[in-house]
């Protein structure tokens, strides 16, 4: 059993169409292959948390068909556009405004995960190393050492998982404001 994490699928909005996604050339298009990418990386076992923003546009019907299609015991971290045809899926727990949760990489290490739809500057457990997850910018924003967009215009239209997330934060410029601190800058 494995933990994933995603977010801003936007299962039926024809408004990513026109910012990014437009390679996909249709809604429907859209939301079947992003159905088949989860999938292919999530087992039903698995846990995944979506960080925000799982529909918009599309009928309770219709996003409960599309969540039903997904494997995995999922959890939602509420985003802006999550109303109550979304919060009403039959979610592993109520959906959330942020989460706190602590998960052992590929090494066996603890590491303590601060999830919120949105970016933040700082966040709870900054400076005792919490790595922060989050959706929203849709790849606009830049990974830093430990904050990590895990929506899917960041993340090649798929879950990821930790040790993933740790190889991208590895790779990560840091940013100007973690340089000063550091005396690098």
């Amino acid at each position: 059993m494995a933990t994933f994490f995603t977010a801003d699928t936007h299962f039926g909005d024809p408004h990513v169409l026109r910012h990014g996604r437009a390679h996909f050339g249709s809604v429907a298009v859209h939301d079947e292959a992003l159905i088949a990418h989860w999938n292919a990386v999530v087992g039903p076992d698995d846990t995944v948390w979506h960080l925000g923003d799982f529909a918009v546009d599309s009928s309770r019907q219709r996003c409960a068909e599309i969540f039903s299609r997904l494997n995995g015991h999922k959890h939602l971290v509420r985003g802006n556009h999550d109303s109550n045809r979304i919060l009403d899926l039959p979610w592993a727990e109520p959906p959330m405004e942020n989460a706190r949760l602590t998960l052992a990489d590929g090494t066996g290490r603890d590491r303590r995960l601060f999830l919120s739809h949105y970016a933040h500057r700082a966040w709870p457990g900054l400076w005792r190393e919490t790595i922060h997850l989050f959706g929203h910018s849709h790849g606009w924003l830049p990974d830093t050492s430990r904050s990590c967009d895990v929506g899917i215009d960041a993340c090649e239209a798929r879950p990821v998982g930790l040790d993933d997330i740790l190889e991208r934060l590895n790779a990560a410029e840091l940013a100007p404001e973690e340089l000063a601190r550091h005396g690098l800058r």
